[in-house]
């Protein structure tokens, strides 16, 4: 790659930015980061990136310091005369909340958003969003990746038959993604119908399709608590299902997500390294396939000015 690449990461997930670089054949940037004893950040480019396209690699899932991280590393980049700063983002949080639903709420994707470009960002590259519609929200160029490509590669291994298997959408929201999945691989599709009573908190109304004697594979963009999918598991598993293998992008993870999947009738999970999972958090049934290929890919891509819609077009 050309030296006029440069790609830095903050603490959020170095595991995955140094599997990016690695897939472009270059270094990671030498960046320092360190707190200072009240918590607050101090933050340092230990190498000249004037006139460079510089790429900065952070989720912002919780803590918040991990936003911090990225809107400070950003603004450095910007003083340090970067020549464009982009914003590689795998897990975007706060994307939940894109909408003003209820009274007296946040937007609070659209404040992530505003924090990232007005510090200075001339471009986002994010992976399965919570809700497309958040790229509405930037004036600038936003690339919306999706998971697919290495999570299809990790379905085709279990090798389920299509006929005898079904994707299981466990809510609305999931159902487009959950539908596309099933025409790629060939299965039947079916939808489970909840109602979110309290956050982080649901409960089945109905389930629409036929699971009797079928492999389940439910497909989600994340999983926090685990409640939506350990429900339609044993949604699932009420209505005849022979097995139930969960997908999802994001291993948040939250307590008490483990607890859950651990007693659930889950026989297998599939997630990506979006997030950083601890070693506490990794269980005996779960697999973690990396997307390290996917944002290098798309790196190299906007770098060299090619187009990068072949790796989000879903």
């Amino acid at each position: 790659m050309n030296n006029d690449l440069k790609i830095f990461s903050g603490r959020s997930n170095p595991v995955l930015a140094e599997g990016i670089v690695e897939s472009l054949g270059i270094d990671l940037g030498q960046l320092t980061i360190k707190n200072f004893a009240d918590g607050e950040l101090w933050i340092k480019f230990e190498e000249n990136i004037r006139g460079t396209d510089v790429f900065i690699i952070q989720s912002t899932n919780s803590p918040a310091e991990n936003i911090m991280e990225l809107v400070l590393i950003i603004d450095a980049a910007v003083r340090a005369s970067a020549n464009t700063v982009t914003a590689v983002i795998p897990y975007f949080g706060y994307g939940r909340q894109d909408r003003k639903d209820t009274p007296r709420v946040p937007i609070s994707s659209r404040v992530m958003v505003d924090l990232i470009t007005a510090t200075g960002a001339d471009r986002i590259i994010t992976m399965d969003l919570h809700s497309t519609q958040i790229q509405g929200f930037a004036t600038k160029p936003f690339d919306h990746l999706y998971s697919r490509m290495v999570l299809q590669d990790a379905i085709n291994r279990l090798g389920l038959d299509p006929k005898n298997s079904v994707v299981l959408a466990p809510d609305v929201g999931s159902a487009r993604m959950s539908q596309a999945y099933a025409k790629r691989l060939g299965m039947h599709f079916a939808l489970i119908d909840k109602r979110r009573y309290a956050p982080n908190k649901a409960q089945v109304m109905h389930l629409i399709g036929d699971l009797k004697d079928k492999d389940v594979l439910i497909i989600d963009d994340m999983i926090d608590t685990a409640g939506t999918i350990v429900n339609a598991t044993d949604e699932a598993k009420e209505n005849g299902a022979k097995s139930v293998i969960a997908v999802a992008t994001h291993a948040l993870l939250s307590v008490p997500a483990i607890d859950r999947i651990q007693k659930s009738k889950i026989e297998k999970l599939v997630v990506t390294d979006t997030v950083s999972i601890k070693d506490e958090k990794k269980l005996d049934n779960m697999e973690i396939v990396t997307v390290a290929r996917v944002f290098g890919e798309a790196i190299r891509r906007v770098f060299d000015g090619e187009s990068v819609s072949a790796l989000f077009e879903f």
